[in-house]
């Protein structure tokens, strides 16, 4: 099937399901290790996070999407945080006319501008007489994800042949930095003459990991092979309860490439409500090759680089269409 740029399309991508519920650790290390390799996406369900709580985010959401255009404006900023619309930023060179997002980083910084912390910074809050209860929901649902997160770690360690403890060090998720977009999709005003709106162009993340939470309305869409010619762009299909975890930028240079960091993008024509958590290690952890992923045989890609020092060639360097996998200065 063929979508309105001419790139042929599958129906949906089968993707690895992963049960945190399962005392089987090693078996659920094995799925993930073969799905990291795949495509760089998978499931994760028995979560820990509870469905009433996931609701109740979603809900908050819609309320902010709600408000007035005027009153959302209000937490515009500069930086790669608050309220964003058209949504353009660091990681985008186009505007995505029909997406709007709030964005929320973690821990929060005084210093808005210090390149030995990029990332971080003040967060903008909605005022709790226009929002009552909001930010201490928000700060809640940003610690269960991130708990989330070194969960996902422990197994992804031990699909790498690493101590299982190896990303709770102090130094990656010990001290991570979360960051946190609220996304809508709108309909309203759209082209009626196209069959999808582009909703986010094609990209990876340069996170670690991301975990995406959805409404079950479908949209995202990942490509194995960018450079085939034609693309084929398969179908993610929302999974009930379920997020959709894919590998990151940073992880796919930490593990010489071993595990991917798969393009992906959002077309839609129904209004949709996500949440897209980004899973970053602190400023100060070394990205290097990870010791089981390196021989003489296979030498690392990359060489070692701090996190902050990556973000901000990263920030230079956006505009010419980088990502954490080019970057090849130390």
């Amino acid at each position: 099937m063929a979508d309105q740029n001419g790139l042929e399309t599958k129906v949906s991508a089968a993707l690895n399901c992963i049960d945190l519920s399962d005392p089987d650790i090693q078996k659920s290390a094995a799925s993930l290790k073969q799905a990291c390799m795949d495509s760089g996406f998978f499931y994760v369900i028995n979560h820990g996070i509870s469905k009433e709580f996931m609701d109740e985010i979603f809900a908050q959401s819609k309320k902010f999407f709600e408000l007035p255009f005027d009153e959302k404006m209000k937490l515009w900023v500069e930086r790669n945080r608050g309220y964003k619309q058209p949504l353009k930023n660091q990681f985008f060179d186009q505007e995505t006319n029909q997406q709007e997002a709030y964005s929320l980083v973690g821990p929060e910084t005084e210093d808005d501008l210090d390149p030995e912390k990029p990332l971080c910074g003040p967060n903008v809050w909605p005022s709790a007489d226009v929002l009552p209860g909001w930010k201490e929901t928000m700060l809640r649902y940003q610690q269960e994800a991130l708990n989330l997160g070194r969960k996902i770690g422990r197994i992804i360690a031990l699909a790498l042949d690493l101590d299982v403890d190896f990303f709770g060090k102090p130094e990656i998720l010990g001290n991570a930095m979360p960051y946190v977009s609220f996304n809508h999709y709108g309909v309203q005003d759209a082209d009626p003459s196209k069959e999808y709106i582009l909703g986010t162009p094609a990209h990876s993340d340069p996170s670690l990991i991301t975990l995406l939470a959805t409404d079950e309305v479908p949209g995202l869409q990942i490509c194995r092979n960018i450079h085939a010619n034609p693309r084929v762009w398969e179908n993610v299909v929302p999974l009930k309860d379920a997020f959709i975890v894919n590998i990151g930028d940073m992880l796919e240079r930490m593990s010489n490439c071993v595990f991917r960091s798969t393009m992906h993008r959002v077309l839609f024509r129904q209004e949709r409500y996500t949440i897209a958590y980004f899973v970053y290690p602190s400023n100060d952890a070394m990205i290097e090759c990870f010791p089981t992923c390196k021989s003489e045989e296979k030498p690392p890609k990359y060489p070692p680089i701090k996190c902050k020092d990556l973000f901000n060639i990263i920030f230079k360097n956006v505009a010419d269409g980088k990502t954490a996998r080019d970057i090849t200065e130390a």
